[in-house]
């Protein structure tokens, strides 16, 4: 190859290994140390909480010992995400989960029922940590009522409302020396909400859908706040990206949302003007203006497709998949037809590869034809290199008389790899942000696809396959590092790819797969047809 050739894969080397560096950097520099820190914040409350609670005596009865039940009640007391009763006015259950209103009229905690939606201890999973900016909270403009709104509590209709089966209604009132402030709540089935919130006398005040879910909260997935304009444009808030102040009108809806789940408020008849306000960790905090009365319906759970369909087709737009959302959208839903038919989401994702991998052949296959090619055209590139190795304008003119002859384009290789990335990039970002996958079992050892493998079987076999697959590829480099440094990615990949969720890698192994079948037909080819010229 010459020069400019080698340096533009010195330049896909470095642009590789730079990225993966910078993602495994990022998960030991600053994830890590972000997760201990919040592991040591909960002992020490843990802690606080075992100081201040009653001590056993050795002569407790037998009789007398806590059950296991009372172990998990008090266990789940240290929780930061559990809530003292005494704060609690009412608690709403519907048919996908159990929502509990705080004496601040607020929402203190959504715990999702489905049995799918479990933590790592196996309990079912809560969205809000019990110190965050809780959903439905209201702050006034006028500084005086604002401090009184914070003294007083609310009162509520009802202290149970059961609405699994219809929708119930609930009403919170707020008396704050005569100026009265009521929110009128009707929850539904499916979980959401409507609400409506006015006030005795006008005053401007903010609502706010509350600080984002802190249920899974990694480097691989945005998380932030998210808003739809309405021209149909999206506005993304990455957490620790905003230093002042922002305010937006026009807006359809809001979502404050970690990888798989949110909090939504949204009006598609009467648009919101919402403001962003940092904390103190330049984390987005929404707000929602009003002016002595407000509507609007919420959600607060995972970001299901078809459940936010459900609620309006405008919502699946709350599932954000970056750049490539354009292909990310239809290929998702062209997944869930695959599934529609097959049952099995590890199924359903061997077989979207295989559709993926059949589609792009025709790019593959150039690609392929074109390294096999500079690589029969190897020691004559090297000739010319040698003899004009003191004139580069004769090297790259009779380089270039070289490829027509034989019909071979240096840069085949590369331009059939660039328009497929958009393409994989989709699919990455689908089965990134793909709740869908949560509690979705394929064969044997894999019982959840959202989570990594728990043998590491698929890593492994995923990073043996790109280790083949190197074996049989032409590989046209002459500089010996480069080659090293490449031989080197499989075990990079293998290592990155121990923590993603088992479905990315069965997809990454699978595509594997077939490519390597694809290079090895490519190679037989091309080696019956050197026989026949011998």
């Amino acid at each position: 190859m010459n020069q400019q050739d080698n340096g533009m894969q010195k330049r896909m080397l470095i642009m590789t290994l730079v990225v993966f560096v910078f993602f495994i950097a990022y998960e030991f520099l600053v994830l890590k140390p972000q997760q201990e820190e919040k592991a040591k914040q909960a002992q020490i409350a843990k802690e606080q909480s075992q100081n201040a609670a009653p001590q056993i005596t050795s002569n407790v009865s037998p009789a007398a010992q806590p059950s296991s039940e009372d172990m998990k009640k008090s266990i789940s007391a240290l929780s930061s995400k559990a809530i003292g009763d005494s704060e609690i006015i009412s608690t709403i259950t519907t048919a996908k989960n159990i929502i509990q209103i705080d004496k601040l009229g607020r929402v203190a905690q959504v715990t999702l029922l489905e049995k799918k939606y479990k933590d790592e201890e196996g309990n079912q999973i809560k969205l809000f940590e019990a110190n965050q900016l809780r959903p439905l909270e209201v702050r006034f403009a006028n500084a005086d009522t604002n401090e009184k709104a914070f003294k007083t509590a609310y009162a509520s209709s009802s202290s149970k409302v059961d609405a699994t089966a219809t929708e119930q209604k609930l009403t919170l009132t707020q008396n704050i020396d005569g100026f009265i402030v009521t929110k009128d709540l009707t929850f539904y089935p499916d979980g959401h909400y409507d609400i409506n919130v006015k006030t005795s006398e006008k005053q401007q005040f903010f609502i706010t859908n509350g600080f984002r879910p802190n249920v899974l909260v990694d480097m691989y997935a945005d998380h932030g706040v998210y808003l739809k304009l309405n021209d149909g444009t999206m506005s993304l808030t990455s957490d620790e990206n905003l230093e002042k102040v922002e305010s937006h009108t026009g807006i359809k809806f809001v979502s404050n949302f970690d990888r798989y789940y949110a909090t939504v408020a949204y009006n598609f008849e009467n648009s919101l003007q919402v403001s962003l306000m940092p904390d103190s960790s330049n984390n987005p905090q929404s707000f929602i203006h009003a002016n002595g009365d407000i509507s609007f319906s919420g959600f607060m759970g995972p970001k299901n497709f078809n459940d936010l369909k459900a609620l309006n087709p405008e919502l699946t737009d709350v599932i954000e998949y970056g750049w490539f959302t354009f292909i990310a959208k239809p290929m998702f839903t062209f997944l869930q037809f695959i599934q529609s038919y097959v049952g099995n989401w590890g199924w359903t994702i061997v077989i979207l590869t295989i559709l993926i991998k059949l589609i792009l052949y025709p790019l593959s296959y150039k690609g392929m034809v074109s390294m096999q090619k500079l690589k029969d055209l190897a020691p004559k590139m090297k000739e010319i290199q040698t003899k004009y190795k003191d004139d580069k304008q004769k090297q790259s003119m009779h380089m270039m008389e070289l490829y027509k002859k034989h019909g071979a384009n240096p840069m085949g290789g590369c331009l059939p790899l660039i328009l497929q990335i958009p393409v994989f990039f989709a699919i990455y970002r689908v089965l990134l942000n793909s709740i869908e996958l949560k509690g979705a079992e394929w064969i044997l050892w894999i019982n959840d696809l959202a989570e990594m493998d728990p043998y590491f079987v698929l890593p492994i076999l995923m990073g043996a396959s790109m280790y083949l697959q190197q074996k049989i590829t032409p590989n046209t480099m002459q500089d010996e590092m480069q080659r090293k440094i490449f031989q080197m990615l499989p075990v990079v990949f293998t290592f990155f790819f121990l923590w993603f969720p088992a479905g990315l890698t069965l997809y990454w192994f699978v595509n594997n797969v077939f490519t390597i079948s694809q290079q090895y037909y490519i190679n037989r080819m091309f080696e019956k047809q050197r026989a026949a010229k011998k």
